[in-house]
C-alpha cells in the first residue's frame, strides 16, 4: 500500500514538472541566455582558483618572491571578478523574470479557468480553499521555481566545471572525489522524498485553514449572535494543530539536508587533503596546485549542499504547483454548440418540456416538469424550502443544464443558443446582494458600462436609490467596498435593482428581490417594477405571499413538480395547498 501510494505521488511530482516545463517552453530564448551566463559565471568563478594556484607557486622559498608576476596575476582575478559578478548579476535578472511571468501566466490561466468552472464545483468547494491555491499556493511555488533557476543551473555547472579542472590538475586525486560523491546524492535524495509528502499535506491543510478563517470573518456576526465562538475556536485550533505537525516534520525533513550532506562533503574534502598532501610529497603535484585542487574540491562539494536545499524547495514547490494544476484540471463548462446562435430581442416565451433535474443522481428534485409561459407574463414562483423554486432560476439561467427534456426561449432550446446572449437576455435579482468594490455608478452601471449620466441617474431613481445615493458623502462617486459596510442592506438590494432597471432586459428573475426593504420602500419598488415589468416575461420568486398578487399565473411547488397552477384569487377558491400557505402567513392579521 505504502509503495502504490509513493509511486503515485511520483507520478503526480512527475506530471506536475511536466507541466510547469511547458509554462516555461515559451520563455526558453531567455532560459538559454540564462545558461550561457551561468555557463560563463561558473567559468570565471573556476578560473580564479587556478591562478591563486599559479601565485602560491611564485612563492619559492623566504626571500624568493616574484612580486612582479603576483601583481599581474591580482589584476587577472580582479577583472575575472567583476565580469563574473556582472554576469552573475544579469543571470539573475533573467531569472526573476522567467520565474515571476511564468508564475502569473500559470495565475491568470487558473482565474481564467475558475470563471468557467461549473457552479456544480464551485457550491461543493470552500472558497477559501480556491483562494488559497491561487494566492499563498502560487507564491510558494515561485519562491521555489526562483531559487532553482538561480542555484540549480549554477550548481549543476560548477560540478561539471570543477571535474573538468580537476582531471587537468591530477585525474587520481579526481577518482577519489568522484567515487565519494554518490554518498551526497543518497542522503540528498532520500531526504526529498520524505520533504515533499510533508509539504503536500502542509499546503493542503494550509488551505483548509484559510477556507474556515475566510468563512468566519464572512460571517462573524452570526457566529457571535449564535455563541459559537468556542466551536469555531476549537476548529481553528484543531487545523492549526495538524498544520503544526505537517510544517514541524516538513521543517525537519528539509532542516537535516544541508548538514547531513555538509558532513559527507567534509569527509570527501579530508580525503582530498590527504591524497593531495601525500601527491605533494611524492613529486606528482605542486604545492600551488594542491591549494588549487582544494579550493575546487571546496566549490565541488559546495554546489552539493545548495542543490539539496534547491530540492528540498522544489518539492515544496512542486507540492503547491500540484494542487494549483488540480484545480485547472478541473472540467469547465463545455463550450457553446459550434452552430450556436445569438438570442436576439427575444420576446419571452419561455417553455419547459419533460424537464427532469437532480444536483445528485439518486436525490429526486425536478421530474417531468411541463410549464408554458408567454411573453409578457408575469410569473410567481412560490413553495415550501427546498421545493425547487431557485432551482427552477438555475436552469432558466442555464447554471445548470437539465439532465433530461428542453427548455426553450421563443421556440429555442436553449442549448443551442450561446449562453451570453442567453444571460444578457435576463435581468437578475437576487435574495442575496453582490456590489464590487469601487464607486457606486460603476456599480449600477456594471451590466452597461458605457451608460451615460443621465441614464444611470433615472435607473436609480426609478430603483428609489437616487436619495441616498445623494446624501453619500461623494454621490454616485462615493467608493464601497465589496462588503459594502458603509451601506445598510436594503440600500445595497436598492442598487442591484437599479443595476437591472438599467439594462431593462426583455425577461426578468426576481428571487426574494424586495425582501431586505422596509415596508414603505418595499411598496415604492414594487410600483417601479411594475413599470419595468410592462411587456416583459418575469419569474418572481417570493416567500412573502403578498408580493406576487398580481402574478398573472402563480406556480405553487412542492418537491419538484408544480401541485398548483392559477391567478391569486383562483387558488384561494380552491382551498388547496397554495390557500393553506397563504392563511399561515397572514393568520391573526
Amino acid at each position: 500500500m505504502s509503495s502504490r501510494k509513493a509511486s503515485m505521488t511520483g507520478d503526480t511530482g512527475r506530471g506536475t514538472l511536466k507541466k510547469i516545463l511547458e509554462y516555461i517552453r515559451q520563455y526558453r530564448w531567455a532560459v538559454i541566455l540564462s545558461l550561457l551566463l551561468a555557463l560563463l559565471t561558473v567559468a570565471l568563478t573556476l578560473y580564479v582558483p587556478v591562478l591563486i594556484g599559479q601565485a602560491v607557486d611564485c612563492v619559492v622559498a623566504k626571500g624568493q618572491v616574484d612580486f612582479r608576476e603576483i601583481a599581474k596575476i591580482i589584476w587577472k582575478i580582479l577583472v575575472i571578478v567583476a565580469l563574473a559578478a556582472a554576469a552573475q548579476w544579469l543571470m539573475n535578472h533573467i531569472h526573476n523574470r522567467i520565474t515571476y511571468r511564468v508564475v502569473m501566466d500559470i495565475r491568470t490561466k487558473a482565474f481564467k479557468h475558475v470563471e468557467r468552472l461549473p457552479l456544480r464545483y464551485l457550491d461543493s468547494q470552500p472558497s477559501g480553499d480556491i483562494l488559497s491555491r491561487m494566492i499563498a499556493d502560487v507564491d510558494q511555488f515561485s519562491e521555489g521555481l526562483l531559487m532553482g533557476f538561480t542555484q540549480l543551473f549554477t550548481g549543476v555547472m560548477t560540478i561539471g566545471g570543477t571535474l573538468a579542472f580537476m582531471v587537468l590538475i591530477n585525474p587520481f586525486i579526481t577518482v577519489v572525489v568522484v567515487l565519494l560523491t554518490p554518498l551526497s546524492l543518497f542522503v540528498a535524495s532520500f531526504i526529498a522524498k520524505k520533504t515533499f509528502t510533508m509539504f503536500q499535506r502542509q499546503s493542503e491543510t494550509r488551505g483548509e485553514l484559510t477556507a474556515l478563517t475566510n468563512e468566519m470573518l464572512g460571517n462573524m456576526k452570526l457566529v457571535q449572535a449564535f455563541g459559537c465562538e468556542s466551536q469555531v475556536q476549537s476548529r481553528f485550533e484543531a487545523l492549526s494543530k495538524r498544520l503544526e505537525g505537517y510544517s514541524l516534520k516538513a521543517v525537519f525533513f528539509s532542516s537535516i539536508t544541508n548538514p547531513a550532506t555538509r558532513f559527507v562533503n567534509s569527509m570527501v574534502y579530508a580525503a582530498v587533503g590527504m591524497t593531495g598532501a601525500w601527491g605533494a610529497i611524492q613529486g606528482f603535484m605542486t604545492v600551488g596546485q594542491l591549494t588549487s585542487f582544494l579550493s575546487y574540491a571546496n566549490q565541488y562539494t559546495k554546489p552539493f549542499n545548495e542543490i539539496s536545499g534547491v530540492v528540498t524547495e522544489l518539492q515544496n514547490a512542486l507540492a503547491c504547483a500540484a494542487r494549483v494544476f488540480e484545480l485547472m484540471d478541473e472540467a469547465v463548462i463545455p463550450e457553446d454548440k459550434e452552430d450556436a446562435v445569438k438570442l436576439e430581442q427575444a420576446r419571452g416565451r419561455v417553455e419547459l418540456q419533460a424537464v427532469s433535474f437532480s444536483y445528485e443522481p439518486d436525490q429526486r428534485l425536478i421530474e417531468n416538469l411541463n410549464l408554458e409561459v408567454e411573453p409578457g407574463q408575469r410569473v410567481a414562483i412560490v413553495g415550501p424550502t427546498g421545493c425547487g423554486k431557485t432551482t427552477m432560476i438555475n436552469l432558466l439561467m442555464r447554471f445548470y443544464d437539465v439532465r433530461s427534456g428542453a427548455i426553450k426561449v421563443d421556440g429555442r432550446d436553449i442549448r443551442d443558443v450561446t449562453r451570453e446572449s442567453l444571460r444578457a437576455s435576463y435581468g437578475m435579482v437576487l435574495q442575496e446582494t453582490w456590489l464590487k468594490s469601487g464607486t457606486i455608478r460603476e456599480n449600477i452601471a456594471y451590466g452597461r458600462p458605457e451608460a451615460s449620466e443621465e441614464e444611470i441617474v433615472q435607473a436609480s431613481k426609478a430603483a428609489h436609490a437616487h436619495g441616498f445615493i445623494m446624501r453619500m458623502p461623494q454621490g454616485y462617486d462615493t467608493i464601497i467596498s465589496e462588503e459594502a459596510g458603509n451601506l445598510s442592506q436594503g440600500q445595497k438590494q436598492l442598487l442591484c435593482i437599479a443595476r437591472v432597471m438599467l439594462c431593462l432586459p426583455p425577461m426578468l428573475i426576481l428571487d426574494e428581490a424586495t425582501s431586505s426593504i422596509d415596508t414603505r420602500t418595499e411598496l415604492q419598488v414594487q410600483k417601479a417594477f411594475a413599470q419595468m415589468m410592462k411587456g416583459r416575461t418575469c419569474f418572481i420568486v417570493a416567500h412573502r405571499l403578498s408580493t406576487i398578487k398580481e402574478a398573472d399565473v402563480i406556480l405553487v411547488m412542492k418537491e419538484g413538480r408544480i401541485l398548483e397552477k392559477g391567478r391569486h384569487e383562483e387558488l384561494l377558491e380552491q382551498k388547496g395547498f397554495y390557500a393553506a400557505l397563504y392563511k399561515s402567513q397572514f393568520a391573526g392579521v
